[in-house]
């Protein structure tokens, strides 16, 4: 039992999916924290794509 506890600890199978995993995770929260902050910026930039693609349709120039 202490040999296969040993085994497990010392096996290095799948580090690299593991380090993937972590650097994954990381840019996830980086990317999240990043929107999150941005968020009213990138809320007005559409809302002013919507009003110039709806003022194209109709006919008028923002």
């Amino acid at each position: 039992m202490i040999a296969k506890m040993k085994a497990l600890f010392t096996e290095e199978q799948g580090q690299g999916m593991t380090e993937y995993g972590l650097v994954l995770g990381v840019i996830a929260v980086a990317v999240v924290t990043l929107l999150v902050s941005l968020r009213t910026q990138i809320i007005a930039m559409f809302t002013n794509v919507v009003t110039a693609v709806t003022g194209a349709t109709t006919g008028t120039t923002p």
